[in-house]
């Protein structure tokens, strides 16, 4: 299916402001949302659009990478939208609160809330963004609790009926002709309140644990990378789905290589006799153990740039297809000549017609020169 520009389907300008764009998405989820439109899949569709579009757009760095990008660039960068309606509905929460009825999800106590998502920064050398790898990571994450299966009740107890709401987990009060349900403020939305907590989690239901998981990072990836592992998050709440841990990448500086999406540039030094009579150099390549044989042609100038297609980093997208390497020449000129080289030169110089004169100029001479 192919993704509508994210400005037309909220209906907003390109330079629009966050509260412009935060507007125009509560319209489209109230006009969309599931509640509303049971059965419809073009309703759903819609919802789940809208919600792209405005996650995407009130991201300051995923609304710049867009614009200059479009969708490639956010798929470059890790972002894959929403898996399900629970996913919106537990990073939007506050728009949907007070729907005429619509909560952040389904409306009672059973209303599932997804896990927070975690991320991970892992750093890899130019050479490991090149070939990808399989990483072992270790990171610290909230698991339910053993000691009370994830109740947050001491074992042998049982919570109470929130008084508040009577066990439904939402209060509604009426606004004209309109009934606005919220999140029980004493229960917080589980319709139970616990009076004798688990030691073991202090009542939280859950506790810190590490955990080790191996990441399979493909070939290609850049700096600002998002490689998306579902449900390795922390664990959501009242059933709740868990969420989702990020693994950010950072590549490295090279010694050699500087890189520009999929192009890879480099410098190499040429003396000026290769530059004027031309030679064939062997340049190393990422991914390759042989060097390459680049031929500098004769009267190469200083600052001039080979292009070598295909021997830049990978496609992230696969296909096997892989950037351009450009290389610009850089001619050394020699500080210091022996007798002999100066003779050479010297010579030279007068077949060209522009022999030095080999005097030296006062600095008073050379200021008058300037001036003129």
């Amino acid at each position: 299916m192919v993704k509508g520009d994210y400005y037309e389907v909220l209906g907003v300008s390109r330079d629009a402001g966050d509260d412009q764009i935060k507007s125009a998405y509560r319209k489209l989820a109230l006009k969309f949302h599931p509640d509303r439109n049971p059965g419809d899949n073009a309703a759903e569709e819609s919802f789940k659009e809208a919600a792209e579009a405005y996650a995407v757009l009130r991201d300051a760095e995923k609304r710049r990478i867009y614009d200059r990008f479009g969708h490639e660039g956010l798929e470059g960068r890790g972002f894959q939208g929403f898996s399900g309606f629970e996913d919106i509905f537990s990073n939007f929460g506050d728009i949907f609160e007070g729907f005429f009825g619509f909560g952040s999800g389904r409306s009672g106590r059973s209303r599932g809330r997804q896990g927070n998502s975690l991320r991970y920064d892992l750093e890899l050398t130019l050479e490991e963004a090149f070939t990808g790898k399989e990483e072992e990571i270790t990171f610290h994450r909230l698991e339910a609790c053993d000691t009370c299966d994830g109740s947050g009740v001491a074992p042998g107890s049982e919570p109470q009926t929130c008084a508040t709401c009577q066990g439904r987990g939402q209060v509604v009060r009426s606004q004209g002709f309109f009934q606005v349900s919220s999140t029980c403020p004493s229960c917080h939305g589980q319709g139970q309140i616990i009076m004798d907590p688990c030691d073991a989690c202090r009542g939280g239901g859950k506790v810190r644990i590490k955990r080790n998981v191996t990441v399979k990072i493909p070939p290609g990836v850049d700096t600002g990378s998002q490689l998306r592992l579902r449900g390795e998050g922390e664990p959501g709440d009242y059933g709740g789905p868990s969420g989702d841990l990020f693994t950010v990448i950072h590549v490295k500086d090279h010694r050699f290589f500087t890189r520009e999406g999929d192009a890879l540039m480099c410098e190499i030094p040429i003396s000026f006799v290769q530059a004027a009579l031309g030679d064939t150099i062997n340049i190393p390549l990422i991914g390759e153990k042989d060097e390459h044989p680049l031929d500098i042609r004769k009267g190469t100038q200083p600052g001039h740039v080979i292009k070598v297609s295909g021997k830049g980093m990978p496609h992230l997208q696969g296909n096997h297809r892989r950037g351009d390497l450009y290389i610009q020449v850089q001619v050394r000129i020699p500080e210091k000549l022996t007798q002999e080289q100066r003779e050479l030169l010297e010579a030279f110089a007068e077949t060209d017609g522009k022999k030095p004169s080999g005097k030296k100029k006062s600095k008073k001479n050379r200021w008058k020169r300037l001036v003129k």
